[in-house]
């Protein structure tokens, strides 16, 4: 067993980081303090046509796998970009996955063409205020009227939707209370974020000023039947196969910027001279920061392992959840030890590694838990009974 990257998979590793070679850490402390999308960054890729390393050829994409696509985005984000460029792009490398499997030839070419070419920029309208992760009981509706649905409510948590000219849509098409099963009534839109319809207010936080967070309040879209991803009803079941190759890519996500953290950390402990010798030289500061190392390339196994499984069509739930929840549990340690090894100064912003800690909250949190992902392997791999 090879866990050795192919040439061809150096190679995107080298071209990426050659891009990203161009945006340096003044680039990412300005979008850091002022935000603003990074356009340069996301121009850049799509010119060298990887914004669609996913999508097939006959759409203007690559055709590769989310081994591939993981492995670009490692290293954006390992690249001292973090969470501010990979998330940047990241809905371009997964987000369609349904409209590639379920979509019809002419939805095919409509859709992914303009997204691989940098044209358009689309958001992931799922999440609402008041079901979290509990995604069947969302409350946004779609009513059909003739040619078109109209939509009425909220989606909170969109990343992109400031810059976004599409996006892709769950809402319940059939009333709860009507399905036999609760992941029934569901359908998947892909459709214009027009603002005529939709108010987007952005979210403040504490990380990724650059990549806006946003909640969105739908009054009246209408959206045409031909906007319509496979059959009414079945959204649920479509959303999921972009699900996993989510969680393989914020954990690729999550270890490229534990790697730069741990990078920035190594570097400044060779330097740093206290008493006489380099605080590297103290076991104090050497054993967390192994420890990180060990942990980091441990998860990123992991990761590559569900992210092979999803390319060769195996099952890879348990794999992918697990991936996440290593990888944003390894980060967040990576970001957290850099900032204790650089002392008072890792609390400046100009040694970068405090955005890196507030960053890597991100792969923590989303797309789902570390507890949810407990209760995942729990019941699904131990077979323990569910305790939601």
């Amino acid at each position: 067993m090879d866990f050795s990257l192919s040439s061809e998979q150096s190679s995107i590793r080298e071209a990426i980081a050659d891009i990203c070679s161009q945006f340096d850490d003044q680039y990412w402390l300005e979008r850091d303090r002022t935000g603003g999308f990074p356009e340069e960054l996301h121009r850049a890729l799509s010119r060298d046509g990887w914004l669609g390393i996913c999508i097939p050829e006959a759409y203007g994409g690559s055709g590769l796998g989310i081994t591939e696509a993981a492995i670009m985005m490692q290293a954006i984000s390992e690249s001292g970009a973090g969470l501010s460029g990979a998330s940047a792009v990241h809905m371009n490398i997964f987000g369609l996955n349904p409209v590639v499997v379920f979509g019809n030839e002419e939805q095919k070419r409509r859709m992914l063409e303009p997204m691989v070419a940098g044209r358009e920029k689309a958001c992931f309208a799922v999440t609402e205020p008041n079901t979290g992760l509990n995604t069947t009981q969302l409350k946004t509706k779609a009513e059909l009227h003739g040619d078109h649905y109209l939509v009425n409510g909220r989606k909170i948590w969109i990343s992109t939707a400031q810059v976004a000219q599409k996006m892709l849509l769950l809402a319940r098409t059939t009333p709860l209370e009507k399905v036999t099963k609760h992941t029934d009534g569901l359908s998947l839109f892909y459709t214009d974020l027009d603002r005529r319809y939709i108010d987007v207010r952005e979210i403040e936080k504490m990380g990724r000023k650059a990549v806006d967070s946003n909640e969105l309040f739908i009054d009246n879209l209408p959206i045409p039947v031909e906007n319509r991803i496979g059959e009414e009803g079945r959204g649920f079941e479509y959303i999921l196969h972009g699900m996993n190759p989510e969680r393989i890519l914020i954990a690729a996500e999550a270890i490229g910027l534990g790697r730069a953290a741990l990078g920035r950390a190594t570097k400044y402990a060779k330097e740093r001279v206290v008493f006489d010798r380099p605080i590297g030289q103290n076991q104090g500061i050497q054993h967390p920061l192994a420890e990180c190392w060990m942990e980091l390339e441990a998860a990123n196994l992991m990761m590559f392992n569900a992210a092979s499984r999803y390319d060769r069509g195996l099952a890879c739930g348990a794999e992918a959840n697990a991936a996440k929840y290593l990888a944003g549990e390894a980060g967040f340690k990576a970001c957290q030890t850099a900032v204790m090894t650089h002392g008072g100064f890792g609390y400046a912003r100009e040694y970068h590694v405090e955005r890196y800690l507030r960053e890597v909250m991100i792969p923590r949190i989303a797309p789902v838990s570390p507890q949810m992902v407990l209760c995942f392997i729990a019941e699904k791999v131990l077979g323990l009974p569910r305790s939601y």
